[in-house]
């Protein structure tokens, strides 16, 4: 049996170069197999032998204080609250910064370019840019040395590597010259005291910016998570009503909810009527009538009437907080095309700096060559640059911005996403297998028609066969009840009850002997001492969004197929009812040639399914998708979880995952196409003396594209209009 993973609540990650620094110290335990971090959640997810403790200590040691959390007892409000701090401290922590370092820069930048031409420069004015710029070396630099000392003490480089060399040089080079001039060494080479501070004050001020628009991003998890209310109504054994935390609720426990109120756990209403907004869950923009015996979700509005309802789940394993624990755990997994950043960031920076060495170097040998030493101060700028300017941080943000996105918005639509490789894969599915029973159609039979013979009502004959079949517990027989019990007809009561497997049922109603015998097709034929009273029609039917989730898949470019173990003429009469090609629909399959039939597909499949015969199919497909009201077994194989009987999930689920992966695209583009063309541009000087403030301001800009694009993702996806029925 594989460990379970262990989970740390990890403070102080500012950005993704401390992500990584922390991942790879995990990774060089030989206990750890894999490891994943979220900046956004503060949330590592370790795989492996290691002992959670020893996993914490690591991540400590690195920089990152950390603690282990119980991930089987994280509720929905333990990880709001988390996020909230970590969002607060984060923007905090980066304000002060951006504070210290621009207060600094702008009196600098005034005296460094204003005194001269006024005519009141002198010592004085290199001895003020000194000391100050020593000071937001020394206020602001270590949020960026530390992480660059932690990474190297590990014999690796991050992101902070390079502002840290590059902002030190810069600094250190001014220092030199300063010690010489006051030597009375005439050097007559500009100081850089104001790059060195505009650096890291404009950097800083970036990756504020970042913090605010990262929480900007992530409001729709925090959302998400505000919707469990804190506390619930316990109605006790003596009926008396009294306040309780929801963490206390368990399973079985009655609660009140009163109109207006939200329903703080998963349950079932025992008591009352009302409409129920579940928009914020399902997508369903209008409220569903729930009363006594139907299913509510955590986190829906009871509009009007007064609830009571019996706790299916407890407080920490309701809906909202199963998206908590999913939101968090998809967060810190990684997707495939975050791999291959990381990868590239890994030998990125190494490389930036051995560019920026040659750059120094062929401006070294340019001024030894000309006579011309200017050429080394040109190099040492040239080179500053190119280590800022180069600086991956938007490599590391564009993937787990853009999916922090895709997942909140999903889960506001009530679809859980369980990894981010599972979001990536959905964008790129070309076909969709439906399951059919409780997938595409209710999962239960109802009564579709009465054909009742000359001379008998349709009336009788289901009254009729309602009382015959009073006692089973068959499917069927339930079907019949709840169809007289709709139209109000009073079912007499019968003796002599007897069930004949395979053929139906027979009993006395009111002294005459009453037989329900089933036919292959479904249809039950009603019989009153051998003379057959008519027939009751008895099927499957399709739910009333299925038509248009298939109508929606083929408008994507993503046909729809039926997989089912059922009999050839239903799964038939469903697909055609639905839409779905006959030549696309496969019945009487066992669950192992469902497996198989999904391992021989030659394109990306989807795979959506409610039971345990689902889940091998599940686990095999690319995207294994698991009908919220399925079986345990289904909805731990599958990668997503969709609402219970609304198919036109999937579509949205696919439209969501292609808009992260194109924004993913577009944010992977802006990383690799600015460094592309600017390094050379810093190697070559071209950017002057000023080269390292428009690195600083530039590399700033960067960052904020991928975050900004993440928010406009947001917009959009926020836009999108459920999937309804035409």
């Amino acid at each position: 049996m594989p460990n379970d993973p262990i989970q740390l609540e990890i403070e102080e990650l500012s950005c993704a170069s401390c992500v990584e620094t922390a991942r790879r110290a995990l990774l060089a335990h030989p206990q750890v197999e894999e490891a994943s971090i979220s900046v956004q959640t503060g949330r590592g997810v370790i795989t492996g032998s290691i002992d959670p403790t020893e996993a914490a200590r690591i991540v400590t040691a690195a920089g990152y204080p950390a603690h282990p959390v119980e991930s089987d007892v994280s509720s929905a409000a333990d990880l709001h609250d988390h996020m909230e701090r970590q969002a607060a401290w984060h923007e905090r922590q980066w304000r002060r910064r951006a504070i210290v370092g621009l207060g600094m820069w702008v009196p600098m930048a005034a005296l460094h370019w204003g005194a001269p031409p006024l005519g009141l420069a002198g010592p004085w004015l290199h001895w003020t840019l000194g000391v100050l710029a020593t000071a937001v070396v020394c206020i602001v630099g270590p949020g960026f040395f530390r992480s660059a000392w932690g990474a190297l003490q590990r014999g690796g480089t991050n992101m902070d590597t390079l502002i840290s060399i590059g902002a030190g040089t810069a600094w250190a080079y001014s220092m030199v010259l300063f010690i010489l001039e006051l030597a009375g060494f005439e050097h007559g080479q500009p100081m850089y005291f104001t790059e060195a501070a505009a650096l890291l004050g404009l950097i800083s001020l970036g990756h504020w910016f970042e913090a605010r628009s990262s929480a900007r991003a992530g409001s729709a998890i925090r959302d998400l998570l505000e919707l469990q209310p804190d506390t619930a109504e316990l109605i006790d054994e003596q009926g008396e009503v009294r306040e309780v935390p929801v963490a206390e609720v368990a399973a079985g426990l009655r609660l009140l909810v009163r109109p207006g109120g939200r329903i703080p756990v998963d349950g079932i209403v025992r008591e009352g009527e009302s409409e129920v907004d579940e928009s914020l869950l399902t997508g369903e923009p209008l409220p569903v009538v729930r009363r006594e015996g139907d299913a509510v979700v955590s986190g829906s509005v009871n509009a009007l009437g007064r609830l009571v309802i019996e706790a299916t789940s407890g407080g920490h394993d309701s809906t909202i907080a199963r998206i908590a624990r999913l939101v968090s755990d998809t967060l810190s997994s990684r997707a495939d095309i975050q791999r291959v950043a990381d990868r590239v960031s890994a030998i990125f920076v190494p490389a930036v700096l051995l560019v920026a060495m040659l750059t120094i170097t062929g401006w070294t040998i340019a001024a030894a060559s000309t006579g011309d030493w200017s050429r080394f101060s040109t190099g040492v700028i040239a080179a500053v640059t190119v280590l800022i300017i180069s600086c991956p941080c938007a490599l590391g943000l564009a993937t787990p911005m853009a999916v922090m996105v895709g997942t909140g918005e999903a889960g506001r639509r009530g679809i859980l996403i369980k990894s981010a490789a599972a979001l990536e894969q959905a964008g790129s599915v070309r076909q969709v297998v439906f399951d059919k029973t409780g997938t595409l159609t209710v999962g239960r039979p109802i009564v579709v028609s009465i054909a009742s013979e000359p001379g008998h009502e349709d009336a009788d004959v289901l009254r009729l066969a309602a009382a015959a079949e009073s006692s089973s517990e068959h499917p069927v027989a339930r079907a019949i009840s709840d169809a007289a019990s709709e139209r109000g007809i009073e079912v007499p009561r019968s003796t002599e009850f007897r069930a004949l497997p395979g053929l139906g049922v027979e009993a006395v109603v009111d002294g005459q002997r009453v037989e329900v015998h089933r036919d292959a097709e479904a249809a039950c034929a009603v019989t009153l001492d051998g003379t057959l009273l008519g027939r009751i029609d008895v099927q499957d039917e399709p739910l009333p969004d299925a038509p248009a989730a298939v109508t929606a898949l083929a408008s994507l470019g993503v046909p729809a197929a039926m997989l089912s173990g059922d009999r050839e003429g239903s799964a038939m009469d469903i697909a055609r009812r639905v839409g779905i090609d006959a030549d696309r629909v496969t019945a009487g399959v066992t669950p192992e040639a469902k497996a198989a039939a999904i391992r021989d597909a030659t394109e990306p499949t989807l795979m959506v399914g409610d039971g345990i015969n689902d889940a091998a199919a599940l686990a095999t497909a690319t995207v294994g998708v698991a009908v919220g009201s399925g079986t345990n077994v289904a909805i731990d194989a599958a990668d997503v979880v969709i609402p219970a009987h609304r198919p036109s999930a999937v579509p949205m689920l696919i439209v969501i995952a292609r808009k992260t992966l194109r924004a993913i695209h577009q944010n992977l583009f802006f990383a690799f196409f600015y460094n592309t063309i600017m390094i050379p541009v810093a190697a070559f000087g071209l950017l002057g003396p000023w080269g390292p403030l428009i690195a600083a301001g530039a590399m700033a800009l960067s960052d904020i594209t991928v975050i900004g694009n993440a928010v406009r993702l947001g917009r959009k996806l926020r836009k999108l209009a459920p999937f309804t029925p035409a």
